[in-house]
């Protein structure tokens, strides 16, 4: 199940460097994750500062 990031995210980019799989890139007001790319880990909801990154 790949992951989301919620309202919560402050675009920090914190997670975007450390995704293996580059799922995640720069939105317009916060980071978003390609779901079809997303391999479910959950590298960024760990690294995550504002805990804005869950399960789908």
């Amino acid at each position: 199940m790949a992951y989301k990031i919620g309202d919560s995210c402050v675009n920090c980019g914190t997670c975007e460097s450390e995704c293996p799989a580059g799922a995640i890139s720069e939105g317009e007001s916060a980071r978003v994750i390609d779901a079809d790319k997303c391999v479910s880990c959950g590298t960024c909801a760990s690294v995550c500062p504002a805990g804005a990154i869950s399960e789908a």
